[in-house]
């Protein structure tokens, strides 16, 4: 599994023909979604196209990552869809809605009674109870999380603004606590699907709280994250800049110098070695 996913592509299962066509954009990782996209009464249907498409998604030589969103665990679907809903080659299950470690330990119980004790949890940060208890969750043996921000503005009674002050804690705190918790965590997702400049304001900010990527719902958004979520050729090369004039520095003796009108101390330094080690994974 990836250590760090920057665009994760979503679409229902309900849509074989919108499923075949999820890797053409590039995405890292795709996610065919059993839960939000699909109503109650399609499924069972949803799960048999999962099936039938999954697999070749899973069989392309260098493609993405392949995932399923199963339904939350207090829902009436999660065990059909953790029994019927799965396939081989997966990477592994997306699951939303998490709020505590029973959650986690609800899920791990049910992929191992499937068989399928070796998929990753992505677990879903997005609920007040979720954000409360992310650093539970996180630290119960999951891979990788993300934050919701529509269910968590919802489940919150609010309204969604433009400049997202509304989730600034939220998002920042699940951001937080995945850090703590080793556990890379991708950003929420931006449901004006043409607003090109608000997924690269919101992927700049994600980046710079320390997301690994952003989720996506429609193919134009994957470039976007995929640029936004690494450095650029600017910023390695002051980060050399940076990490040479340091390493000299303290060579002799002085920990605190300037670099381009800045000033540098080890903290900063670190930062520089950072970003250059990111660029080369």
């Amino acid at each position: 599994m990836t250590a760090r996913l920057r665009s994760v592509l979503f679409a229902p299962a309900t849509r074989p023909d919108v499923m075949r066509k999820l890797p053409c954009s590039g995405p890292d990782g795709v996610v065919i979604d059993l839960e939000d996209a699909v109503p109650p009464d399609a499924k069972s249907e949803a799960r048999a196209n999962g099936r039938e498409v999954g697999p070749e998604l899973t069989a392309l030589a260098d493609g993405p990552e392949v995932y399923v969103r199963v339904n939350a665990v207090t829902t009436d679907w999660f065990g059909s869809d953790i029994s019927e809903g799965l396939f081989d080659g997966l990477a592994g299950v997306v699951v939303p809605k998490l709020e505590k470690a029973a959650h986690v330990d609800r899920v791990l119980g049910a992929l191992i009674r499937a068989g399928r004790s070796e998929l990753a949890i992505c677990a879903g940060i997005e609920t007040a109870a979720g954000v409360l208890g992310a650093a539970e969750v996180l630290s119960s043996g999951v891979a990788l999380a993300y934050f919701g921000a529509e269910d968590f503005v919802t489940d919150m009674g609010g309204v969604r603004r433009a400049d997202n002050i509304e989730v600034l804690h939220a998002r920042s705190h699940v951001a937080l606590t995945a850090r703590v918790a080793g556990v890379p965590v991708m950003d929420m997702v931006v449901t004006d699907f043409g607003d090109d400049d608000r997924f690269r304001r919101e992927a700049a900010e994600a980046r710079a709280m320390g997301y690994a990527g952003k989720l996506c719902i429609h193919p134009a958004q994957v470039a976007l994250a995929n640029e936004a979520f690494v450095p650029t050729v600017e910023e390695i090369e002051r980060a050399r800049r940076i990490v040479a004039a340091y390493d000299e520095a303290s060579a002799g003796g002085h920990a605190a110098i300037a670099v381009d009108g800045q000033m540098v101390d080890e903290p900063l330094a670190r930062q520089a070695r950072a970003l250059i080690d990111g660029a080369q994974r």
